[in-house]
């Protein structure tokens, strides 16, 4: 069974396990997205906190960690394109899986679990941005119904913005 919950604060330490084998895994493809900076810790114990941290869990064991945040991303504000849908929006950051899990199809899963958790919440629209290199995301989002928008500043670089209407 594949459910996506919020995640708790006992659940801290494996996120943090997990957001760093998606660190590695980006550097084994060739590129940093994810510095040893960010995210961090104190970024998972923040989104947890807030209510914004949520764990995919495969037979009860967290495989899945990811920030959905339905208050918005302010760096979407100013925009280099333009946004195919309106406002809600729910954003995913930080979306990462343990490399136990990989080839089972989680993110297509993690994503129509958040479709139903922005139903839910009455969110009809959900924004995603990814680096450049990052092409591995970029084919997950497009294959999950996401269309590329334009070009966002966060955290300090230019990001691929992508939109998708629920």
């Amino acid at each position: 069974m594949r459910t996506l919950e919020a995640a708790r604060v006992e659940d801290i330490p494996r996120c943090v396990e997990i957001i760093d084998m998606g660190r590695r895994f980006q550097q084994a493809q060739g590129f940093v997205q994810w510095t040893e900076d960010y995210p961090n810790i104190d970024t998972l114990r923040d989104d947890v906190k807030k209510g914004k941290g949520y764990v995919l869990r495969v037979d009860g064991v967290v495989a899945g960690y990811m920030c959905i945040d339905f208050d918005g991303e302010p760096a979407y504000d100013d925009m280099k394109g333009e946004w195919g849908t309106e406002e809600p929006y729910a954003v995913v950051h930080r979306m990462a899986f343990h490399s136990d899990y990989r080839g089972m199809g989680l993110t297509d899963r993690a994503f129509a679990l958040i479709e139903e958790l922005c139903g839910a919440n009455g969110v009809k629209s959900l924004r995603v941005d990814t680096d450049f290199p990052n092409k591995r995301m970029q084919h997950i989002l497009e294959k999950n119904g996401f269309q590329q928008r334009g070009v966002i500043v966060f955290q300090g670089g230019e990001k691929l913005a992508y939109d998708k209407s629920l």
